[in-house]
């Protein structure tokens, strides 16, 4: 095993040999300098001390980018995997296609993580307060106290990153020196690796190191407002959060007894990895979803909601659910930890909105509009009374492929009004309407009404298929709809880029409220075998704009007694943070972590004929979805936990994941 090590160490000591060598990249140095710098030169010097820490927050994925081409394991090409999108060309529909095994897998975080955990180890291991007290650059005792506490924070992240991807993996807890002759590291147990991922963040929580909230309530015309220059460092919420995220996943079925397959994988020593089920997990979790729900709620973090600028009710409520992750120059306080990531406004918008045709006057050059919905999460959204599409009596189900026409006013500027529109686009839900563009409702794509656009999709209008042909080289959208999500409705399509700056600093929600309140409702359901009566699931709901669970399910449900039982709650709860987290990366490891991928992930990813040039055409007839991508595979039990690299296998000797 020692080999492996060996190579692994020079890879997570990436930035050892950096400082020894070439520190002109990662410490932003000339060449010549750097040539010059050792470890111990690094940190005798404040400014190349912080920007070693500030290299540390490399280990946090990017969600906001997503639908492109740059695809890895720290980007959200996850949502494409799950059958939540679809784009027609890419690495996410070429992985799709083409499948993967353990020696060309790609989208790993091994070696990063590893090597940023190894970056963490040296860095607490050597900082110390440095500097005059005229030095802008001084490290003061409180400042390194912080920074060592965000250094553990990371290292927890990182070990969090790699277990929701390959489950337990080997626990490295300090420095190691690649020439040391000891470089056994088996793969931990999942407690093993769990545990130790809680005593760090409960080290950090205990310290008082961390500040408990950025947001700062001090400023002199008494708004809360984040501090910009400090948005994206960890708080002590930050690090409770993660704590609950970590017991949730392990009290989940994947980890908590419910992946047969993996109850028998073990150790060259015989010691087994997975455990089996303990109820006690789940009641961990939720104890851990209480205290940091109690917590943030109590430093003034909230749900966005109130927005009263609009013409209607429903309006207001979609430009709520908009800004539950796009809060102006973080006015709002529902993220609890972001990302560092400067140009999430921007990441991926060329892939999201339409490629309009040349001579319209809100072209984007470089949109391609090639990122759509699949017509299961297009359906996955509720009715306005809160309910699935089937379970609703007062919604046409059996007709919601056939032709309609709204006429209350309640949709103005949301739904075309006395036309023919799809029941399917019509009395739902005003997070569906904030995030999915459908034909004949209405998109606003700038800062003034006449910017409000009627989405028309038939082959030959604005928002349609150009071409009367499909081809995978060419900027077309193949399922017929448009994710909303990720953009602005107040920045205008054409010139997307500049017009957004005059948003400011907008960075990606890694963890948010709505989230932590998500963790409650489903701990809790699971841990007491019975729905619970407490509110966090209707918190979510309110600021939705829909029903309260029990009264939805009740009045206007054609199954009333599903919110009487745990299993009909589990199906709400999980419902629940399929639509409120749709299109950001959550849905892939919850189909994984709740052992329901298998069937899910097969499913062929159906949309509409985007050839069609007439409505009739359009929708096949008003005969129901067709298939506009049928190379979806979800191999089981092979395909719950990614796999380790088959070198790393065969020179290790480490045990394999189930299936591969």
């Amino acid at each position: 095993m020692e080999r492996i090590w060996k190579k692994m160490i020079g890879a997570l000591g990436f930035t050892l040999c950096m400082a020894l060598a070439a520190c002109s990249d990662y410490l932003d140095v000339s060449n010549e300098i750097a040539e010059s710098l050792d470890l111990e030169a690094v940190f005798r010097n404040p400014a190349y001390t912080r920007q070693w820490h500030a290299n540390l927050f490399n280990c946090i994925s990017e969600y906001s980018c997503t639908g492109g081409n740059n695809a890895s394991g720290f980007t959200n090409v996850w949502s494409s995997l799950c059958g939540e999108t679809l784009i027609s060309s890419g690495p996410s529909s070429r992985l799709m296609e083409a499948g993967y095994n353990s020696s060309n897998a790609p989208l790993h975080r091994w070696w990063v993580l590893y090597r940023e955990i190894r970056d963490a180890f040296i860095f607490l291991k050597r900082v110390t307060p440095l500097g005059a007290v005229e030095d802008e650059q001084q490290l003061t005792e409180e400042s390194v106290r912080r920074m060592k506490a965000e250094a553990k924070f990371l290292i927890a992240y990182s070990y969090f990153s790699l277990f929701e991807l390959y489950g337990p993996v080997p626990l490295l807890t300090e420095e190691v020196d690649p020439e040391s002759k000891d470089l056994n590291f088996p793969r931990a147990t999942v407690d093993e690796l769990v545990d130790y991922i809680d005593r760090l963040l409960e080290e950090v929580i205990q310290s008082g190191d961390l500040p408990p909230t950025l947001i700062n309530a001090a400023i002199p015309d008494g708004n809360e407002r984040y501090n910009l220059n400090e948005i994206v460092r960890p708080t002590r919420s930050a690090a409770i959060a993660l704590r609950a995220k970590l017991w949730v996943y392990a009290a989940s079925p994947l980890f908590n007894g419910g992946y047969a397959e993996a109850l028998e994988v073990k150790n060259n020593d015989g010691e087994y990895l997975f455990p089996p089920y303990d109820p006690e997990k789940w009641k961990r979790a939720a104890e851990a979803a209480d205290e940091v729900v109690a917590l943030c709620e109590s430093l003034g973090y909230k749900l966005i909601t109130g927005d009263q600028d609009k013409a209607t009710n429903l309006l207001n409520d979609m430009r709520d659910i908009e800004l539950s992750i796009w809060e102006r120059e973080y006015d709002g306080v529902e993220a609890v930890f972001m990302t560092g990531f400067q140009g999430a406004l921007i990441n991926s918008f060329p892939y999201l909105l339409p490629n309009f045709p040349e001579g319209y006057p809100e072209k984007e050059s470089s949109a391609r509009g090639t990122f759509g919905p699949s017509m299961k999460m297009v359906e996955s959204f509720y009715t306005k009374n809160g309910l699935p599409l089937n379970m609703d009596k007062e919604w046409p189900y059996a007709n919601r492929y056939k032709m309609g026409r709204e006429v209350d006013n309640t949709y103005q500027g949301v739904v075309a009004l006395n036309e023919d529109v799809l029941n399917l686009h019509l009395r739902r839900e005003p997070r569906f309407y904030a995030h999915i563009a459908a034909d004949r409702c209405y998109w606003q794509r700038g800062p003034v009404a006449s910017k409000n656009l009627e989405v028309q999709a038939y082959r030959g209008e604005a928002f349609g298929l150009h071409e009367s042909y499909l081809d995978a080289s060419t900027r077309q959208n193949i399922c017929g709809y448009y994710v909303k999500k990720y953009t602005r409705t107040e920045v205008q399509t054409s010139n997307y880029r500049s017009n957004s700056a005059v948003l400011g600093d907008c960075r990606w929600p890694v963890i948010r409220l709505a989230e932590l309140y998500l963790m409650q409702a489903e701990a809790w359901n699971e841990y007491l075998n019975k729905p619970d009566d407490r509110e966090p699931l209707n918190k979510v709901r309110r600021r939705a704009g829909i029903p309260d669970v029990q009264d939805a399910w009740k009045k206007f449900s054609t199954h009333p007694q599903q919110v009487e039982n745990q299993a009909g709650m589990r199906e709400i709860i999980r419902q629940e943070k399929t639509v409120e987290f749709a299109f950001e990366g959550h849905r892939f490891w919850d189909l994984r972590r709740w052992k329901t991928a298998h069937l899910e992930l097969n499913d062929k990813i159906l949309g509409w004929n985007v050839l069609g040039d007439n409505a009739r055409t359009f929708y096949n007839n008003y005969e129901g979805p067709v298939v506009v991508w049928s190379k979806v595979k979800f191999i089981s039990p092979r395909d719950y936990l990614f796999p380790i690299k088959a070198e790393e296998v065969m020179i290790s000797g480490y045990v394999q994941n189930p299936g591969w």
